[in-house]
């Protein structure tokens, strides 16, 4: 039904059975295999996660500033610099100084990153129900419930901030 990691048995093994059980290890190559899903899912639209991400959270806030939309997705200042700029390439969108303060960055999609964000949408359903088809309903509720608990008790500890947009 399901494959665990395992090390073939041998004495030298215990320190890799030790590090392939870590949480930390289990949860970045969950994060390669989530990423390998949506991106193999998305391939025609030649779209990353994080891409996906920041469409949907400036669709859902146009004009959004550069360092919000970083705060909104948990990333880094460069990270999100990078992924506008790839956007911005593709003509999916804009970016400008905002208003009342040229030194603030707001971005907003274009026509062409609302349509992109719109057909993204069936193949990004397609992925979240492959990375979850091995786990039963509980268990992916229990998954998301413990991740949320994880990730909610140790924000302090991120590298970068997760700070959700206020609705307007």
């Amino acid at each position: 039904m399901f494959r665990l990691i395992t090390v073939p048995s041998r004495k030298n093994n215990e320190p890799l059975s030790r590090l392939y059980a870590r949480p930390g290890f289990l949860l970045r190559r969950a994060h390669q295999i989530s990423a390998a899903v949506f991106e193999d899912a998305c391939r025609e639209l030649q779209l990353t996660p994080a891409q996906f991400g920041a469409l949907t959270v400036l669709e859902a806030h146009p004009g959004l500033g550069q360092s919000s939309l970083a705060r909104a997705l948990g990333f880094d200042k460069v990270t999100v610099l990078r992924v506008l700029r790839g956007l911005q390439g593709r003509g999916l969108v804009q970016r400008a100084p905002a208003e009342g303060n040229k030194r603030n960055i707001s971005v907003v999609l274009t026509p062409a990153g609302e349509r992109i964000l719109k057909e993204a949408q069936k193949p990004a359903e397609a992925a979240y129900k492959r990375l979850m088809a091995p786990l039963s309903r509980p268990q992916q509720k229990q998954l998301l419930d413990l991740l949320q608990l994880l990730t909610g008790e140790l924000e302090d500890e991120a590298r970068a901030a997760f700070i959700p947009p206020h609705s307007a």
